[in-house]
């Protein structure tokens, strides 16, 4: 039976994620995001991942014709927990027999779409495994549906808010933590596991909410 390789034993690698700075107070003390970039972290696991620059920047434009295979495309909702939880179950499910690795960054990247100063698409790319690592994930078939179990905005955010709204006016970006399980299938074999995650949430008055990263750390 061959290695069960799932996609969230892959480490994280360097991650950086920005703020508004009017969104400081609230977003730090909830450790999702910071003012300034998150330095790299050792992991024990020897995939590599391309590394992060210390600089701001807007979500890359793809290298070539935008193909984004079966990856679904993002809702338009003004809610910011709605768009939490599609997102979430649109990065957890994969499918290698159909998608190459290009065509499944190129359909997160359509979700990305936040502020260029709230945005840290390499937290959402890093989730992808690299090139290499999905060829052998393909020679194994490997796919996985993922079922949302719940979302919310975390209550230390819901309460910092209400004692000062401006914390939240100056980026309209939330803090969502989303759970729910993943079944993986490969050739061979098969499993599940229960994950959480929180997500970055870009929603401003009357324009439909857009991804701004994925938080280094999951809050409750």
């Amino acid at each position: 039976m061959p290695r069960r390789p799932l996609l969230s034993l892959l480490p994280p690698g360097r991650m950086r994620l920005l703020a508004a700075a009017a969104a400081i107070a609230v977003l730090a003390a909830l450790g999702v995001l910071g003012a300034r970039l998150t330095h790299g972290q050792a992991t024990p696991h020897p995939v590599a991942h391309p590394s992060v620059s210390p600089t701001i920047e807007a979500v890359p434009a793809p290298a070539g014709p935008v193909s984004r295979g079966s990856v679904a495309a993002p809702p338009v909702t003004t809610d910011p927990v709605v768009f939490a939880k599609a997102f979430t179950r649109t990065l957890w499910s994969y499918d290698t027999r159909t998608n190459s690795q290009s065509q499944q960054l190129d359909g997160l990247r359509a979700w990305v779409r936040a502020d260029p100063a709230y945005t840290d698409w390499d937290s959402v790319a890093q989730q992808v495994p690299t090139a290499a690592l999905w060829q052998d994930l393909a020679g194994q078939q490997q796919h996985a549906t993922a079922q949302i179990t719940e979302g919310h905005i975390p209550s230390a955010f819901t309460a910092a808010v209400a004692k000062d709204p401006s914390q939240l006016t100056a980026a309209y970006v939330y803090p969502v933590t989303v759970t729910g399980t993943v079944q993986i299938a490969w050739k061979g074999g098969s499993g599940s596991e229960q994950r959480a995650i929180t997500v970055a949430v870009q929603c401003r008055p009357g324009t439909s909410c857009t991804l701004a990263a994925i938080a280094p750390t999951t809050s409750p």
